[in-house]
């Protein structure tokens, strides 16, 4: 695997690449990998000839300047990991290469409406980081695949739009959540639950599911199940910022056939916030394996 780490030379490499006419799939990340961002690394070798891993903590994308110091840095490792992996280049650069300007005179990539709700509404700026971001390593590495995690389907959708409004030609692909064999999604931030925390941070994924299995019952009160699983996480010991029934679309559910919709969920659990889903889709067609949390 070769590591790089200024945009020349990885377009040097990329542009080898192209004239073999090897196809490109890119997963992008923050590093301080578990299983869930390999699994992305092998969807993005089904999907392409070369596979390029970027780690790079985007500092447009936090709230606050002391969660870009405390976010887990574990560089030796993550390489090591992409290169038993098989990965082909890591592309891994210092803020004043993707931000020689800074990051508040950068030029921002901004989608109204999507990034307003949800994550958006609690985490002001939060996706216009993101999507800058992800708009500059699409432009810097030119893959013909994306692949991002089910996890973050919110940023999961705004990427898909944001790459379908400014015509980039990059297909993105959805990779499934891994989990933790009690129900955990598997995320970089579950490094700041304490070991009584851990215990109970299943509870969020067991929510969900219980909320899920009563809308494929035919259940279709949505507010109602809304604060009914929001209650549930408080007495649990989360502070949910929201539990959300929503079409597929992050549209209302009203008008939608059960398997079309997803239960999504933020909460904090101490210093952890987690982000859960239940897309309905994969829990009908999961069904003979799907047992509650």
């Amino acid at each position: 695997m070769k590591t790089v780490r200024d945009i020349a030379a990885a377009r040097k490499v990329l542009a080898e690449w192209r004239d073999r006419q090897l196809s490109v799939a890119l997963v992008p990340t923050m590093g301080n990998l578990h299983p869930g961002h390999l699994s992305l690394l092998q969807i993005a070798a089904e999907y392409a000839e070369r596979v390029v891993a970027t780690i790079f903590v985007n500092p447009m994308q936090f709230d606050k300047q002391d969660e870009v110091t405390r976010y887990p840095r574990t560089f030796k490792e993550d390489r090591e990991k992409l290169n038993a992996l098989g990965v082909d280049v890591l592309f891994c650069p210092d803020t004043s290469v993707i931000y020689p300007h800074g990051t508040e005179l950068t030029t921002r990539v901004e989608l109204p409406g999507l990034t307003e709700i949800l994550c958006g509404a609690h985490r002001p700026g939060h996706f216009t980081g993101v999507t800058t971001v992800v708009t500059k390593l699409f432009n810097i590495l030119q893959p013909d695949v994306a692949v991002f995690g089910e996890k973050d389907y919110q940023q999961l959708h705004v990427l898909r739009r944001v790459t379908e409004d400014l015509n980039m030609p990059v297909r993105i692909v959805a990779g499934r959540t891994i989990r933790e064999s009690d129900g955990l999604a598997m995320s970089s931030r579950n490094h700041y639950l304490s070991a009584a925390e851990r215990e109970r941070a299943p509870q969020l994924h067991g929510t969900l599911m219980h909320t899920a299995k009563q809308l494929i019952s035919g259940d279709r009160d949505f507010s109602r199940l809304e604060r009914s699983a929001t209650l549930k996480l408080r007495n649990a010991g989360f502070k949910p910022e929201y539990v959300r029934i929503l079409a597929s679309d992050l549209g209302g559910p009203e008008q939608s056939a059960v398997s079309d919709l997803i239960v999504l969920a933020a909460a904090w659990l101490g210093e952890a916030r987690l982000l859960d889903n239940m897309i309905l889709r994969n829990l009908m067609h999961d069904a003979p394996h799907a047992s509650a949390r």
